[in-house]
C-alpha cells in the first residue's frame, strides 16, 4: 500500500527587498569621437585624391569670380601690360551684342553704346581704362599720314566715326608707332613669334581667320595655375570672351603699345 507524501511546514519564500536592475552602462563620449574621428580622416584621405582635382578645376575654370581675382591681382600692377590685361578682362563681365554698324560718334573719346561692339571696340575700350584714346589718335595720324593707311571702303579722307574701328588701320597704326614685335624666321623673313613666351599680358594680336577676316585681341593670363600661360580676351561675335586661343588662328601682327612709357 502506497504511503502518503508528508507535507512539509515550509511554503516558498517571497522575496520582498528592491527589485533586481540591471547595470546602467555609462555612455563612452570618447569611443563616439574616436568613431568621428576615423571616420572623417577616411573620408580625407579616400576622397582628397577626388577632391582636390574638383577645388583645383574650379579655380582654373573661366568663371566671374576667377576673372575678378585675376582683375584684382593685375589692375594695381606698376606695369602698363598688366593693366591694360586687367582692363580686357573687365570686359568679358559686360554683356556685347555684336554690332559692326557705322555710327555717328563724337571725335575724341566717341563710342557706340556699351552693350554692343566688335573686336576693335574692345581694343578701344580697354586702352580708354588707361587713359589712351586710340579714336583720337588714330585719326589724328590718318588725317596726317593717309596715304600710308589701307584704302578701305574707297574712303578718300580719314574719318573719326569709323578709323579705329577697323583692324588694319589699328595695325598699321600700331607698326608706325614702333609698337610691332616679329622674329626673324628661318627664310630671314620677320614675322610674328610662334613662341607664347615672346607675349606678355597687353600685347595686341592681330589674326586672319579662316574665313579670310581679320580680327583683334590682347593677350592675358590664363586662369587659376594656368596663370603663366598666354589666353586672350577677344570679341568673336559671342562679346568678350576669356579663352585660351592664341595660336588657333593664323597670327599678322604682335604689338606693345604705350604710349606713356615709350614717350610717343
Amino acid at each position: 500500500m502506497a504511503r502518503p507524501k508528508q507535507r512539509s511546514n515550509f511554503g516558498a519564500i517571497e522575496y520582498i527587498g528592491p527589485r533586481p536592475q540591471k547595470p546602467v552602462r555609462r555612455p563612452n563620449f570618447l569611443a563616439g569621437w574616436m568613431v568621428l574621428l576615423i571616420a572623417g580622416g577616411s573620408i580625407y584621405y579616400f576622397g582628397k585624391p577626388l577632391l582636390v582635382p574638383l577645388v583645383q578645376a574650379e579655380e582654373n575654370a573661366v568663371t566671374p569670380e576667377s576673372a575678378d581675382r585675376m582683375i584684382s591681382e593685375l589692375q594695381s600692377s606698376a606695369a602698363p601690360g598688366e593693366r591694360l590685361a586687367s582692363a580686357a578682362l573687365q570686359a568679358t563681365k559686360t554683356k556685347v551684342t555684336w554690332d559692326e554698324a557705322y555710327y555717328q560718334i563724337p571725335a575724341t573719346n566717341g563710342d557706340i553704346p556699351l552693350d554692343r561692339g566688335k573686336a576693335e571696340d574692345l581694343i578701344v575700350r580697354s586702352y580708354r581704362a588707361l587713359g589712351i584714346d586710340l579714336q583720337e589718335k588714330v585719326h589724328k595720324d590718318m588725317v596726317e599720314n593717309f596715304s600710308d593707311y589701307p584704302q578701305i571702303f574707297g574712303r578718300s579722307s580719314a574719318d573719326p566715326n569709323i578709323d579705329h574701328r577697323l583692324t588694319p588701320n589699328l595695325q598699321r597704326f600700331f607698326r608706325r608707332a614702333g609698337a610691332e614685335l616679329t622674329k626673324e624666321m628661318a627664310d630671314g623673313q620677320q614675322a610674328p613669334s610662334m613662341n607664347s613666351g615672346d607675349y606678355q599680358p597687353g600685347d595686341v594680336i592681330a589674326w586672319r581667320l579662316a574665313g579670310g577676316g581679320s580680327h583683334i585681341g590682347i593677350v592675358v593670363p590664363g586662369p587659376g595655375d594656368k596663370r603663366d600661360e598666354r589666353w586672350v580676351v577677344h570679341n568673336n561675335g559671342q562679346g568678350p570672351v576669356w579663352e585660351n586661343c592664341l595660336f588657333d588662328f593664323k597670327i599678322t601682327g604682335h604689338y606693345r603699345y604705350f604710349p606713356q612709357a615709350a614717350g610717343n
